[in-house]
């Protein structure tokens, strides 16, 4: 599909351009957003582990930025044969831009990529809808 050969690119891109020193583990994120755009983050360590920033907080903070308002498909990518999955704090981050429907594609870039919904890999979830607005 060329979206996500565009995603896997931007995503590539981005996380050569990642910071981490300590991990040494590279991850970049690539979002297609309700606005036909591509926003890209990569992962930022920090020597206080807490406050460091995850490859797909990185790209969603991009799309805001950027004007995007939804996520409508996701691609991540790290390094290694393993898919390189959102963790779990991200996973609810992506869930409060997306519909559970929305593809997320996790990518050991040395391996295949695992192709999940976002309901797959957070199940009964917690969204906004939850919440009175």
């Amino acid at each position: 599909m060329p979206t996500d050969q565009a995603l896997f690119k931007a995503a590539e891109a981005v996380r050569a351009k990642a910071y981490a020193p300590y991990s040494k583990f590279a991850v970049g994120a690539a979002i297609m957003a309700d606005d036909g755009k591509i926003y890209a983050g990569c992962n930022i360590e920090n020597a206080a582990y807490p406050v460091g920033n995850c490859a797909e907080a990185s790209a969603i903070a991009a799309m805001i930025a950027g004007g995007g308002k939804r996520i409508t498909r996701i691609y991540v990518t790290g390094p290694g044969t393993t898919p390189v999955t959102p963790c779990g704090a991200c996973r609810q981050r992506i869930r409060e831009f997306a519909d559970l429907n929305v593809t997320v594609i996790s990518h050991g870039v040395e391996g295949e990529p695992l192709i999940s919904t976002l309901e797959q890999l957070l199940p009964y979830s917690f969204g906004p809808e939850f919440l009175p607005r």
